[in-house]
């Protein structure tokens, strides 16, 4: 057995600093001979253990044509490998009272099983003869069956959902068509039917490499041991390197952009959508920090007036969702029945003018900074959530306890960071703006629009 090169163990536990809690998650990290970084976390609170398995790969990992393989092999990676065949993955993890998963974003795939510490080697086996021996056993039939079940998910979640294709109008719309991020993750039915086997077996030799993967293991583990059955599993993995880094020119809108897409739905909706820096870049801790003194709680101000005060909106939320190379901030709200978006709109627009010119009160922002630290906090107590973290972390800043760190970004914060933000952000001349209304009531809508149909 081929012996383990330690790089990094990272032990230190959690302490207070006055009311501050600081938090860390010990874990020890190794790197296999063939590339692959390994997490190990202890955690003996119950006998069970995971296995997270991130790829650095997404749909932006995807060029224009060829859309939707990212997410096409998510579901190809459960069909069996060279020594696991096909419906005996998942038939031998519930057998042992295992589960299992997986996730694809703009940026990632993650793959998990969840299981009782005593099937830890029938996880670490089944995850490393689908990473390396998944092409023996791939056929042109494999694909063209996961491709029907892939189509057949977008018609589902998207074609016929209720406001479901709004996901592809704000991507074409908020990115250019040379941009990683301006399709959507499950891809476009075009470019599904077009890719042929050996596109697939292309993008797979490419991007799930041991190089562009993290492997994180976490539960009631000796760390020591886990060690040793991880190499013993993995070692036989060919290596393969992670690709060049994505730098694409950055996304503006030089305009404010409006559009109207007529849907199937009963109520109109609303979405205004912003360019804002991305994940952990300076100014993605303080929208998220904005979007909730918009619409975290009853307390929050569009929340206070569009639903509770003027009963003109069924929900409203406002969120920063943060990506790898570029973020949006967004805001979304349903009217009732007999409202208009026009209405909406307009309280929406004074709280945004509000905020430009008025820093937040600071027990606004102390308010929102308690929410995320105690959001924060309970997702440490569930054993999937810290092992994905651990795989997050590293993945994007290299450190895989990057937990107290991630915690100080929003501490860090005044009142005045988040009218600087409002300000610079949250222009009414580079936003776009998309009404979604019942078909045949464009009067609904919220001003003048270019009416769009998706497809």
């Amino acid at each position: 057995m081929k012996r383990l090169l330690p790089v990094m163990l990272c032990a230190v536990t959690s302490f207070c600093v006055g009311q501050e809690v600081r938090l860390s998650v010990p874990c020890t990290r190794l790197t296999l001979p063939n590339g692959l970084n390994v997490i190990l976390h202890e955690d003996h609170t119950t006998p069970t253990v995971t296995v997270n398995l991130w790829y650095r790969v997404g749909s932006a990992r995807e060029k224009p044509g060829r859309t939707g393989f990212a997410h096409l092999f998510e579901h190809i990676m459960f069909e069996g490998s060279q020594h696991v065949a096909e419906g005996k993955f998942d038939r031998w993890l519930e057998a042992v009272g295992g589960d299992n998963n997986a996730s694809t974003a703009e940026d990632r795939t993650n793959y998990y099983i969840m299981a009782p510490v005593n099937a830890l080697e029938l996880a670490l086996f089944l995850e490393s003869d689908r990473m390396g021996f998944l092409l023996p056993a791939m056929s042109p039939a494999t694909v063209d069956g996961q491709r029907d079940v892939v189509k057949n998910e977008r018609r589902q979640g998207l074609e016929n959902q209720p406001y479901g294709m709004v996901e592809v109008i704000m991507s074409e719309n908020m990115f250019p068509a040379d941009h990683p991020y301006h399709w959507p993750v499950i891809g476009s039915m075009e470019d599904l039917s077009a890719a042929s086997y050996g596109d697939v077996v292309e993008f797979f030799k490419k991007y799930y490499t041991t190089g562009n993967a993290s492997l994180c293991v976490a539960g009631d583990i000796d760390a020591a041991k886990t060690a040793s059955l991880v190499e013993g599993w993995f070692a036989d993995v060919a290596g393969g390197p992670a690709p060049r880094p994505q730098t694409p020119e950055v996304a503006i809108l030089s305009g404010e952009r409006r559009l109207l897409y007529q849907d199937n739905v009963q109520l109109p909706r609303l979405y205004m959508s912003w360019h804002t820096p991305s994940l952990f870049s300076p100014g993605d801790a303080e929208m998220d920090l904005l979007a909730s003194i918009l619409s975290a709680g009853k307390n929050s101000r569009l929340y206070r007036r569009l639903v509770y005060e003027l009963q003109i909106a069924q929900d409203v939320f406002a969120f920063q969702q943060s990506m790898d190379l570029s973020s949006l901030f967004q805001i979304v709200a349903t009217a009732r029945e007999g409202h208009t978006l026009g209405e909406i709109e307009k309280v929406i627009q004074e709280e945004i003018d509000r905020l430009k010119h008025h820093a937040p009160e600071l027990r606004e922002l102390q308010r929102a900074v308690n929410q995320r630290e105690a959001g924060y906090l309970s997702a440490m107590e569930n054993l999937f959530r810290k092992a994905d973290l651990l795989n997050a972390y590293y993945t994007r800043t290299g450190n895989p306890d990057y937990f107290n760190e991630d915690l100080s970004r929003y501490r860090a914060v005044d009142p005045g960071d988040l009218q600087t933000m409002a300000q610079l952000y949250l222009k009414d001349d580079a936003r776009l703006v998309l009404c979604v209304v019942p078909k045949g009531h464009s009067e609904l809508a919220s001003g003048d629009g270019k009416e769009v149909h998706p497809k």
